[in-house]
């Protein structure tokens, strides 16, 4: 009897274990932090990683409006005198790989999983956007063994030729995939568009012909290209498909350059006079809107760089700040906007790249942005003709005014057109406006056969050294 007692407990002690192992991996499953997530919710981080980034007091402005002297600094100048910092270099690296770019792939990689090409399509351009911004900015970058490629620390760098042909190629992807039966955005997520696939579209489209533009002074022959987008896809035909970032009210919500210079009260972001004169110059109405007046009541700019300020001459009171307007929680980040792609439609079509009326695309630039700064009145600006040898010029510098607090953007555009015709800053550390962010010092030591690599075929990693399309 003992012996069929204990064999009878032993028996019922392992139906007992076996039943408590069922369903074991779903129980200790964490719903917090799951193994796999729906692609789509990746666009929303995405969105505000490259805004923030890009927004950034310390990137757009101190390294984009003041190269591009829209603002000026009364104080704490040393990125308006070319001597950024190195943190802020590596952040914007940091940022547009792992948060942008990076999670823009694991996106479309779960998006191919889920057979959802609508949103393989949103990951493609979200990549590209990330891929050319850090381009731009540093030239020469890690991009074919960059990303999806495991746990590669040592990418080797590839030519900035080859990164734009791969990011062309990638937006044709994306156009393609694009359908009204391709699957849904979620848009809850969609901060952009709120799950709209053909403002996506358009976007990815616009994007690619601003690449293209921007790599319209190279050996490469960009008008059929150009033209095919004019004849076939799908783009920007109003702000209201512009794609931008509204910003929340409250913090940590709101805009970056409100959260500085509001309510982190950092004053000394001030405008430059070259902005104020323009504006002045051609009787613009966007000066009350851009510009704020000073303690006397004047706009008032000063000139890029200066050491010792504040000063007499240029202060905190005499000096005018950036106009309330741009200073707003609310304020847009803005991936890109419907006036530059007008402009960048008038120059390619003023060089002959595509059909149409430069004057006409112009004009509609210039309505675009009056419109988007609630300007409704500019009959009495000058410079809305076209001008017989100027039009280059004019076109660029109508772009550089549209591209106002979007200080990366209206950077780069300067360089690549070289308007508006900019004197580098007083008592800088070099004589010559910066043409590309060194890399990051990490990349000296974590990757230092990259690294190398890029100084051979680029040149020296220096602030003034000219990346491929601006040679």
């Amino acid at each position: 009897m003992n012996k069929i007692k204990i064999l009878t407990i032993a028996f019922s002690l392992l139906l007992f274990l076996a039943s408590c192992d069922r369903g074991f991996e779903e129980l200790n499953q964490d719903p917090n932090n799951p193994t796999e997530i729906e692609s789509g919710l990746l666009i929303a981080d995405i969105v505000r990683v490259s805004q923030n980034t890009l927004n950034s007091t310390f990137v757009g402005g101190d390294m984009g409006s003041c190269w591009s002297q829209q603002w000026a600094k009364v104080q704490y100048n040393d990125e308006e005198r070319y001597s950024p910092r190195g943190s802020v270099i590596g952040m914007v690296w940091d940022d547009f790989y792992e948060d942008v770019a990076g999670d823009a792939q694991k996106m479309y990689e779960l998006a191919v999983v889920e057979e959802n090409k609508n949103m393989q399509g949103v990951a493609l351009v979200l990549k590209a956007y990330g891929i050319l911004i850090l381009t731009d900015c540093y030239g020469d970058i890690p991009y074919t063994e960059a990303l999806g490629k495991g746990e590669d620390f040592t990418p080797a760098y590839d030519k900035q030729s080859v990164v734009y042909d791969s990011i062309l190629v990638v937006l044709d992807q994306a156009n393609s995939l694009f359908a009204s039966d391709g699957g849904t955005i979620n848009a809850g997520s969609d901060i952009l568009y709120g799950g709209d696939w053909s403002k996506w579209q358009k976007f990815g489209n616009s994007l690619k012909f601003r690449a293209l533009m921007r790599i319209s002074g190279t050996d490469k022959n960009v008008s059929a290209e150009l033209q095919a987008i004019v004849d076939s896809r799908s783009i920007f035909t109003s702000n209201g498909d512009e794609a931008k970032l509204t910003y929340l009210s409250t913090n940590p919500n709101a805009n970056p350059i409100y959260e500085t210079i509001v309510y982190g009260t950092r004053g000394e972001f001030k405008v430059c006079d070259v902005l104020v004169d323009m504006l002045n110059g051609n009787n613009d109405p966007r000066l009350s809107v851009y510009v704020g007046e000073n303690a006397d009541g004047e706009y008032r700019g000063k000139p890029a760089g200066i050491f010792d300020v504040p000063n007499d001459d240029f202060n905190y009171e005499n000096v005018s700040p950036v106009g309330d307007k741009y200073l707003e929680a609310e304020a847009p980040g803005y991936f890109m906007s419907y006036a530059e792609l007008m402009f960048l439609m008038a120059e390619a079509a003023q060089k002959s790249y595509i059909s149409g009326s430069a004057q006409d695309y112009y004009s509609a630039g210039i309505a675009a942005s009056m419109s988007a700064n609630d300007v409704s009145d500019y009959s009495g600006m000058s410079g809305q003709t076209l001008t017989g040898g100027l039009e280059l010029q004019q076109i660029a510098e109508q772009n550089w005014l549209a591209l106002y607090c979007q200080g990366v953007e209206a950077w780069t555009e300067q360089r690549r057109t070289g308007f508006p015709v900019l004197t580098p800053a007083r008592e800088g550390v070099f004589d010559a406006i910066p043409s590309r962010y060194e890399y990051p010092s990490s990349e000296q030591s974590l990757n230092p056969d990259g690294w190398s690599q890029a100084k051979e075929s680029q040149g020296d990693d220096e602030l003034t050294t000219k990346i491929w399309w601006n040679k």
